[in-house]
């Protein structure tokens, strides 16, 4: 049938016939007799077109599609032919006008996979499109219109989105049964990314390509794995092997194989795919149960009661689940009851800190009172009855911050053996003549690396529960051993290193404890005393300075039969820390700068107001932030006096590291009511920070800042050109001989003031030999026989004075020189004789005070 002349366009469906019917003269497009032949080919094109095409038609860009663009157009059809693109699609209107802007433009704009959300019967329906947009020019190239071809692809991206998760599936339930999945050729070769192949191996690419993966199986089981393979290949068969494959990290595990070939419809093979699945743990337990089915059949040849051991055997199997299970059992108790003690040790501290700046603030203002009531005898009483509320307090608050290890602790190296044969007049004292003290000291017992306070104090508590425990009467034990824990009783027990120990056991014959009771004997405040007979924190206590110290504690108990604690302190290898008592002495002030930071107001009013006593002039802040504002602003500070936990985001070791760039000789002195990792860590202090514990006494803090302003001073004077009022310039000190080159020993913690020290004395004709602890300095005295000693008296670990007892016992007249910015007297008894020298100082005192040492022993001898 022929079409006549002014049917156009030709064909076209549908879309066609509706093109051709409709008057187009009221449109932008106008009568269908006016359009270009460029718009003419463009819409027969479109309109015969199998897919969906539309145009999008001047400046309202009104639309003609074609039959295919039906479906994308939904319920819009046929209202859609002929109408602008912003009316039929409002909801992707937003999106739709910067492309059609482009287009106008001339530019050829493409999209795959466009996600859009179309409304289809007033419900939103997600689609996704591959969009084609291209410029479609009118008469003198100008773009007129922009046609687009749509293509829906929303079922291929649900299906590769499906593809994707199944894909994302069977790679974790690959790694859920431990399986590697990989490709070869239909020769076996391996080729492109295998990345489960490569990740077990550690093969790259270049490695395991072609038949480079065969070098990742074991040697030995090579030749049969690729014999397998090779049947295989000739059969079109499953693949079915096992051996063993160097992983990454060089270890043989043992793989169990399976390959399938992907055939094509004429039967040969275009690939293989495979899987590797660990099998080595399977394996293992395999031989062990058959080694285990081995020794029953060997027992069952050899043994006439097979049917007997056979069912012996599962009884010890049966006893052997239950063993288990109550091991776990035990294991998930202790770890349920180190949690609860860390929590509670936790609170605690917390709880401590809070009660110490309480005692602070009640401590000072008794002892600032104490000045003002001199000679009122009836108040001195009432006050000294509350400074002893006080100290009872400061114990308390002292033992919760044993068990939450939160105290600074000074370990020394303890001989165990001294200390509990020092303490027996004082145990005896304590327990009464009803307790019978038996004491059993092992031979060549070891040294310790304990607080020497905190283990007497240990002990007392741990004999003082035991007394009790046997109500006043009965036989207490002390014993110490040397012991050593292995890997296996640390593996049992938490918080253990395997290693040396020093035990020290307290036992009585008291009533023992429950099972029930054990469990919580280390908790803070629980007693199983009368109500005023203890305050359930000497267990506690223990419990919390053994942690601390590295150690471990244990307790055995039975009913009726008494109750022993196992206290395990770490071994230490040095020798013994030789105690000596520090005279106390009278106390003085100053009239330098202190800037006093601390958050809580009634401490820092009282640490204000015992400053100003002592006559230093004091500058306060409330938090870090307004501290490090004081020092910014010019202000000069000699002291910076500071809590250490404080509110807000400035902590305080941060101001003080700030403060000290800004005044780099500036002092430091921490204080808080317990410590914390910022300038604690094993419970040690930091080296070079210097803490002053809550709470404190007056004269503590007086002796503590003074000491820590002499510090500073005796950096001052460490400095190119520095000077000093008590020895003039440190310029070279007068020429004194110095008998036969003395050999000095100078012992400062200090690294600048040792530095300098050493040239005031080599400049003055000395041999000067060098230490930075007391434990350092005794080693020197054994190699180099000092003839005078030098030493600070604050070092770190053993003091001063405890190292010149120490020396003393080898070299009786040993010439001392005490170097302290403390104004304290120098210790009385053994040590009388010895020189003090003043921080600061420079070369002239330093060199006088040398010279008199060493002229004081002469005098000694000559006398003698």
């Amino acid at each position: 049938m022929m079409r006549s002349e002014g049917q156009w366009p030709p064909g076209g469906g549908e879309c066609g016939a509706l093109i051709r019917s409709r008057d187009w003269s009221h449109t932008p497009f106008r009568s269908i007799e006016s359009w270009s032949p460029t718009l003419r080919s463009t819409i027969s094109n479109i309109v015969n077109s199998p897919v969906p095409k539309v145009l999008m038609w001047g400046p309202e860009h009104v639309m003609l599609y074609n039959d295919g663009y039906r479906a994308i157009a939904g319920q819009h059809h046929p209202a859609a032919l002929g109408a602008s693109t912003a009316a039929i699609w409002p909801e992707i209107w937003d999106w739709n006008r910067g492309i059609l802007e482009r287009g106008l433009r001339g530019e050829i704009i493409c999209y795959r996979d466009q996600a859009m959300t179309l409304m289809r019967e007033n419900l939103p329906q997600h689609h996704v499109f591959d969009l084609f947009y291209t410029p479609v020019y009118d008469t003198d190239d100008h773009v007129a219109g922009v046609m687009c071809t749509v293509l829906d692809v929303t079922e291929r991206a649900r299906q590769e989105e499906a593809l994707r998760i199944s894909n994302r599936r069977f790679r974790t339930a690959m790694d859920a049964v431990h399986g590697v999945l990989w490709t070869n050729s239909a020769d076996g070769r391996m080729t492109g990314e295998q990345p489960g192949w490569a990740a077990l191996t550690g093969q790259s690419q270049m490695e395991y390509e072609g038949y480079g993966w065969a070098s990742a199986v074991h040697p030995d089981d090579a030749q049969d794995a690729i014999a397998t393979w090779n049947t295989a290949v000739q059969e079109n068969t499953m693949f079915v092997h096992e051996h063993r494959v160097r992983r990454s990290d060089g270890a043989w595990r043992s793989f169990a194989v399976r390959g399938l070939p992907i055939l094509s419809a004429d039967g040969r093979i275009e690939e293989w795919v495979g899987v590797h699945t660990d099998i080595t743990d399977q394996r293992a337990a395999e031989r062990e149960l058959q080694a285990h089915t081995a020794m029953l059949a060997s027992q069952v040849r050899h043994r006439e009661r097979a049917e007997e051991q056979l069912r012996i055997l599962n009884e010890n199997l049966e006893a052997r689940v239950i063993a288990e299970i109550g091991e776990r059992r035990q294991a998930e108790a202790k770890l349920a009851q180190a949690q609860k003690l860390e929590s509670v040790g936790k609170l605690t501290g917390g709880v401590a800190h809070d009660f110490n700046n309480l005692l602070q603030v009640v401590s000072g203002s008794l002892q600032l009172l104490s000045k003002d009531i001199a000679g009122n005898e009836r108040a001195e009483r009432l006050v000294a009855n509350a400074m002893a509320g006080v100290s009872r307090g400061a114990k308390l608050a002292a033992q919760l911050l044993a068990f939450g290890r939160r105290q600074a602790l000074e370990p020394r190296v303890v001989n165990a053996t001294r200390m509990v044969q020092g303490m027996d007049d004082m145990l005896r004292r304590a327990l009464g003549g009803a307790v019978e003290i038996e004491t059993v000291l092992g031979g060549g017992l070891w040294n310790t690396f304990v607080h020497p306070t905190q283990i007497e104090n240990a002990l007392l508590n741990l004999a003082i529960n035991a007394r009790d425990a046997m109500n006043g009467s009965g036989k207490l034990t002390v014993e110490l051993a040397n012991i050593h824990l292995d890997e296996e009783y640390a593996r049992q027990h938490d918080e253990v290193t395997a290693g040396q120990y020093v035990m020290l056991a307290v036992s009585d014959t008291g009533t023992g404890m429950t099972p029930e009771v054990m469990a919580r004997v280390f908790e803070p405040f629980f007693s199983t005393k009368a109500e005023g007979k203890g305050s359930g924190l000497g267990l506690s206590m223990v419990y919390g300075f053994v942690k601390q110290s590295n150690g471990h504690i244990k307790i055995y108990s039975e009913i009726g039969h008494g109750t022993t604690v196992k206290l395990f302190l770490p071994r230490a290898m040095q020798s013994e820390d030789m105690p000596v008592r520090l005279d106390t002495g009278t106390v003085v002030g100053g009239s330098e700068v202190v800037l006093v930071v601390e958050d809580d107001t009634e401490v820092r009013e009282v640490v204000v107001a015992m400053l100003s006593d002592l006559g230093y002039r004091v500058l306060q802040a409330s938090d870090a932030a307004k501290g490090l504002a004081v020092v910014e602003s010019g202000i000069p500070v000699d002291l910076l006096f500071t809590d250490v936990v404080m509110p807000g985001t400035l902590k305080s070791p941060e101001m003080a590291r700030q403060a000290r760039q800004r005044i780099p000789d500036l002092a430091v002195l921490f204080t808080s009511g317990y410590t914390e990792n910022s300038i604690v860590h094993g419970g040690r202090l930091d080296a070079g920070v210097e803490l002053l514990s809550k709470p404190y006494s007056r004269e503590a803090l007086a002796r503590k800042v003074r000491h820590v302003l002499a510090n500073r001073a005796q950096h001052k004077m460490s400095l190119p050109g520095a000077v000093t009022s008590r020895s003039g310039p440190s310029a070279p000190a007068p020429a004194k001989p110095s008998p036969s080159q003395a050999i000095v020993l100078l012992v400062e913690d200090d690294s600048l003031i040792r530095m300098a020290s050493a040239a005031m004395l080599s400049d003055a004709g000395f041999t000067v030999i060098e230490a930075g602890s007391a434990e350092e300095a005794s080693q020197q005295a054994l190699r180099h026989h000092p003839a005078v000693v030098v030493t600070d008296i604050n070092l770190p670990g053993a003091s001063g004075t405890e190292l010149a007892a120490m020396l003393r016992s080898r070299v009786h007249d040993l010439p001392m020189v005490f170097a302290s910015g403390d104004a304290s007297p120098l210790p009385r008894g053994e040590l009388s004789g010895s020189v003090i020298l003043h921080k600061p100082y420079g070369a002239t005192a330093l060199v006088d005070a040398v010279h008199s040492a060493l002229a004081s022993t002469q005098l000694k001898f000559e006398q003698g």
